[in-house]
């Protein structure tokens, strides 16, 4: 057997409490270190970035696309990465991997530029290939890798208190996540977007460290079990008979399909709409300040969502919280078409606000609770690709739709009609277990 705590001081099963909480707090740190390579992260260098290196925002967009895409074929082979050799080795080579690629994109005008040189000719081209590779390594260790890792990890380490756990967790991630555009939109402002993104490079090479000092796969690995229970027999009954589904035969299952697309839908919808949402709101006369100040209250209901909804996990169907996110995605595009009225902007905060909640719960809890532990890192693997195409279409989709149509609100309309076909589809879903 491997050496579990090699490099590290820490010894998991001498620790004078449940080492789970430690997992707890380093997990769910290791999600909002992946704010870089999530669309949050990126959305507020948009402008400055794309109009340093001369593209359009369609050309732009469309390399988010690319990269993006490209990293979806690598994130399903992560999972399987997970299950072989667990959350800390690939946490570790996923987040020195984000920072290394965060510093490329600080220098991606130099390299540009020396590209350009060194082929003798000016052409977008050479900033698209760039921004496009670039895209997919970011998108492809910090969106994909890292927050796959970090938090099936916690996941390990609970199973009756899961849902509790994890509405702990998901309020930091939240709130994280949500004041991500603010804080970064400061540091822009005062350092400029090179700096910024080479503060957020080194950030990441420390947290690094912490990750081989604080990681930790399983619970049973250092004879624990989830919850904090001790090794004794009859738990350990317990958990052998826990069933346990392979990728292939979780693919057989109509929940896989319906919680996975649901979940598609939602990062479809977040990607586009955040990737944009300066241009969405500026096409109904609204402020920078009043776009980026919408991410507030959408936190406020998204913690508040996620928090109740996690707690009531561990004691109702997960299939109530599918149709409450289908109802809310029906919401959030309805905002859409109507953002030219107050109502609209309302519409959006709730709708995009209780998916963002019921997000948190179903992609962390539901996996474990429907198909088991053994192979979480290939079940999740699989619907984090779905995840990743999703967001990658989602900003060249809303991009052309306001460029040829002179409108994003036609995306809406393609939203209520994908959403009528999940609502339907959901009809017959049941728990595998």
């Amino acid at each position: 057997m491997r050496d579990l705590t090699k490099i590290s001081l820490v010894k998991p099963q001498k620790f004078p409490f449940f080492y789970g909480y430690v997992v707890l707090f380093i997990g769910s740190i290791g999600v909002l270190a992946s704010i870089p390579g999530q669309t949050v992260g990126v959305s507020v260098f948009t402008d400055p970035v794309k109009d340093a290196l001369g593209l359009s925002r369609n050309e732009f967009s469309n390399a988010y696309m690319l990269g993006t895409l490209i990293s979806s074929a690598l994130v399903a082979r992560a999972g399987i990465w997970f299950d072989a050799y667990g959350a800390r080795i690939v946490a570790f080579f996923a987040s020195l991997l984000l920072g290394v690629s965060l510093w490329l994109c600080s220098v991606s005008v130099e390299i540009s530029e020396g590209l350009k040189a060194f082929f003798g000719f000016k052409s977008w081209l050479l900033p698209f290939l760039l921004m496009t590779f670039l895209f997919f390594l970011i998108r492809f260790s910090g969106q994909g890798v890292l927050t796959m890792a970090s938090r099936n990890m916690i996941m390990m380490w609970f199973k009756k208190n899961r849902g509790k756990i994890n509405s702990i967790s998901s309020i930091t991630v939240s709130l994280g996540f949500s004041s991500s555009p603010i804080l970064i939109n400061s540091l822009i402002d005062d350092h400029g977007w090179e700096v910024s993104w080479q503060i957020m490079a080194i950030c990441l090479f420390i947290f690094c460290f912490c990750i081989l000092q604080l990681y930790r796969n399983r619970p049973e690995d250092f004879n624990l079990l989830p919850d904090g229970y001790a090794m004794d027999e009859e738990q350990q009954k317990k958990e052998e008979n826990e069933v346990n589904f392979t990728l292939k035969k979780a693919k057989e299952t109509r929940a896989f399909w319906m919680f996975g697309l649901v979940l598609a839908f939602n990062s479809f919808y977040v990607t586009g709409f955040t990737f944009h949402v300066v241009s969405i709101f500026g096409s109904q006369d609204y402020s920078k300040a009043e776009a980026i100040a919408i991410f507030l209250p959408m936190s406020v209901t998204a913690i508040f969502v996620s928090t109740f909804c996690n707690i009531l996990s561990d004691y109702i169907q997960h299939k109530i919280y599918l149709f409450v996110m289908l109802g809310s995605g029906v919401l959030a595009s309805l905002g859409l078409l109507l953002l030219s009225s107050p109502i609209g902007v309302y519409l959006l905060v709730g709708g995009l606000g209780t998916m963002g909640g019921l997000f948190a719960v179903i992609n962390a809890v539901t996996w474990p609770r429907f198909y088991g532990r053994k192979y979480l890192g290939s079940i999740t693997g699989k619907v984090m690709s779905f995840l990743v195409i999703a967001s990658a279409v989602a900003p060249s989709l809303f991009s052309y739709c306001y460029t040829t149509l002179g409108s994003y609100r036609y995306i809406g309309y393609v939203a209520l009609a994908f959403l009528l076909f999940l609502v339907i589809g959901s009809l017959k879903v049941k728990n595998p277990q």
